[in-house]
């Protein structure tokens, strides 16, 4: 069988044969060029042997300008051909090593998943947990992705008006997170300089400030409005949110819409939606009447239970190869019916899944 062990040029990147030899091919718009001109090697490494030694320093040197360049020039992450990784927990005679999560983060091209709305909080669910508990265990460079991609995420809020609740708690968990690694904590857990963490804390309240003045324009529309609908479709569409800020907030726009988001049915569906397997008897809130209040009784249980997540669209990872990738991308399966082995990844779910 092949040898699958590591290979010198770094596995996932692709080449290209040149006269000069192979050179790697880079994915994301145009190849990295050093503005800075070139020192000719060929002028200083003659025969002399005491050019030798000259030369090998204005390689070095030239490879650390050009490192340089690329560290303070892009912004993107570095995009991968394959929308997939494999994960491996261990070493064996045919893989040596193991997937970490810094590694997942720039694999799995979050980049791109944040400008479909079906994947957008699910990427954004996934950071925050990031935040709360595993920011310490990315690498620097995946850190320095991590942010890039989050600057995207606050940017897209800022021009489509996307879920900026959401986004809201992102920051102030990482904000909480940052602030307590920075001033309680120390240095010794960061990846780089303090410095550098300190100014991306200045960043993140930036962009606290740009969300909170963030006003969403009133649409001039001379159509068909919400209100408009007859009752059963509004109600139907209450009937259709899974999230109760949600449902008070549409119930703030019309005084018909507030009545019927105060429907006891509506509240009803809701606790057993996110709470069915959970036992209501010692949370029952009832009124004068001895009804139960729905809606209270949900915000009661919310305190003492998670409530169920639901998202557009996931991770899947596919138990026969070990592989998580993206459904819409697919991945390279050898199993009779790839179907069968697929599970949809939960946020928390891809966290676990790279804790050793």
């Amino acid at each position: 069988m092949p040898f699958l062990g590591k290979d010198w040029r770094s596995p996932g990147w692709s080449w290209t044969k040149t006269e000069h030899g192979w050179k790697r091919m880079v994915f994301f718009g145009h190849e990295l060029e050093d503005n800075n001109r070139e020192i000719d090697l060929k002028e200083l490494c003659s025969d002399n042997n005491d050019n030798l030694f000259v030369g090998d320093v204005c390689e070095l040197a030239t490879t650390k300008r050009k490192k340089d360049f690329y560290n303070n020039n892009t912004k993107s992450q570095f995009v991968f051909r394959d929308k997939w990784i494999y994960v491996q927990k261990g070493s064996t005679k045919e893989r040596h090593g193991y997937c970490t999560l810094g590694e997942a983060l720039n694999r799995l091209d979050f980049s791109s998943a944040i400008q479909d709305l079906r994947r957008f909080n699910y990427v954004a669910k996934l950071f925050q947990l990031i935040a709360r508990s595993q920011l310490t265990s990315l690498s620097g460079a995946a850190q320095k992705n991590y942010f890039n991609i989050l600057e995207k995420i606050v940017r897209k809020v800022l021009e489509d008006h996307y879920n900026p609740r959401l986004v809201k708690e992102l920051l102030q968990d990482l904000s909480s997170t940052l602030h307590s690694l920075t001033i309680h904590v120390g240095r010794c857990v960061l990846v780089g300089n303090v410095n550098i963490w300190l100014c991306r804390l200045e960043t993140i309240v930036k962009w606290q400030q740009e969300l909170n003045n963030m006003q969403i324009p009133k649409q001039m529309c001379a159509g068909m409005s919400l209100s408009d609908l007859p009752l059963h479709m509004q109600n139907k569409i209450l009937f259709k949110l899974s999230d109760a800020c949600d449902i008070i907030n549409l119930g703030q726009a019309t005084p018909t819409l507030h009545i019927l988001s105060e429907n006891r049915t509506l509240w009803k569906k809701l606790c057993h939606f996110h709470f069915q397997d959970k036992p209501f008897s010692n949370n029952l809130v009832l009124t004068k009447s001895d009804n139960v209040d729905w809606k209270l009784m949900y915000f009661n249980l919310k305190k003492h239970y998670p409530m169920k997540e639901q998202y557009g669209d996931t991770l899947h990872f596919c138990k026969h190869c070990s592989i998580l990738f993206w459904k819409d991308f697919g991945h390279p399966c050898t199993a009779n019916d790839p179907d069968s082995c697929l599970m949809p990844i939960s946020p928390q779910h891809f966290i676990d899944l790279f804790k050793f």
